[in-house]
């Protein structure tokens, strides 16, 4: 929620956006130059400053590992929204994390920065492997924590589960749907250790990007929490509706053990560490924790629905 002390910067300013052309990062670039703002990208990818220059911003190459990197980044700037891109790699999520965050609040002591927007997750602070919102506490600064809820863009990594192909698609299928929907051709689920009835705050990356947006131009005292979510529902309810989409109407939402989940993941390959943060995270989201911090702030939800994401998830689930 917005501090009541806060007000708004009214003039053109010098931002910078972290996080490269990505899901969040390219509409808040898109939104900020549409307004009249000086915008500088950060990407660690050197292919990218094409496509940063076409969107009518400055791109600013070089990685988020490179406290020197930032502060030069940083030096003048207006605002700064700063992001940790997740990595899947990284044998220790926390400690990558923590790592990330450390060098952003170096960096940004060190530019005098006085306006900076921290991209986090709702249940960040409920996850002691995942919060290092508080590594940016001693900045002498306006702060402000974005924790929205989860994103719709995070069905398309459940694209290989939906299909339910092979000999484990048609086994996941006999085990949670039954012999009939095997012998239907029924296939495909979506699970975690939060699924089922859990009700849930969905989130489209567009709204968050007119969130943070609108974050970057006001100057609360302090720090304070904003939460995002675009859409409340069930999970087998978000099943359906992506299931329907994709000529699914039978799609469900699995809801498995924490000890069942930790084992998929760790067949899957994942870090042990990092297997535990996720199983973690899904089961604080179970708790119905995240959701009772999400309603305690009473945040506006966004303009985007789920039904409009489906359509976009069903080109991209049929293309492949």
């Amino acid at each position: 929620m917005i501090s009541k002390t806060a007000f708004t910067l009214n003039k053109a300013m010098k931002i910078i956006i972290t996080g490269s052309l990505g899901n969040i990062s390219q509409p808040l670039t898109a939104i900020l130059v549409r307004q009249g703002h000086t915008v500088t990208v950060v990407s660690s990818n050197p292919e990218k400053k094409t496509a940063i220059e076409k969107s009518g911003a400055v791109p600013a190459i070089g990685s988020i590992s490179d406290v020197n990197f930032l502060t030069h980044t940083f030096k003048n700037a207006d605002a700064v929204y700063a992001m940790i891109p997740l990595s899947f790699t990284e044998p220790d999520l926390g400690d990558y994390l923590r790592r990330m965050a450390q060098n952003y609040a170096q960096a940004l002591k060190e530019a005098g920065t006085k306006r900076i927007v921290v991209m986090s997750g709702w249940a960040a602070d409920l996850v002691k492997a995942e919060n290092v919102e508080h590594l940016f506490d001693d900045l002498d600064a306006s702060i402000t924590i974005m924790r929205p809820g989860s994103f719709y863009t995070n069905f398309y990594q459940s694209i290989d589960l939906i299909k339910g192909r092979g000999l484990l698609g048609k086994f996941l299928t006999l085990r949670y749907s039954g012999l009939w929907s095997l012998l239907t051709g029924k296939t495909g689920l979506l699970m975690g250790n939060y699924g089922g009835d859990d009700r849930v705050v969905f989130v489209s990356p567009a709204d968050i990007a007119d969130a943070v947006a609108r974050e970057l131009l006001l100057l609360p005292k302090g720090k304070t929490i904003c939460y995002v979510g675009s859409e409340e529902m069930t999970c087998n309810e978000a099943a359906k509706i992506i299931g329907t989409a994709i000529g699914k109407p039978w799609l469900k939402w699995v809801l498995l053990s924490d000890k069942e989940m930790l084992q998929g993941l760790k067949m899957a390959k994942l870090p042990e560490k990092l297997a535990g943060t996720l199983v973690e995270m899904q089961a604080a989201m179970h708790s119905g924790k995240t959701l009772e911090n999400f309603h305690k702030n009473q945040p506006k939800m966004g303009k985007v629905k789920l039904a409009d994401f489906a359509q976009e998830f069903a080109a991209v689930y049929h293309k492949k």
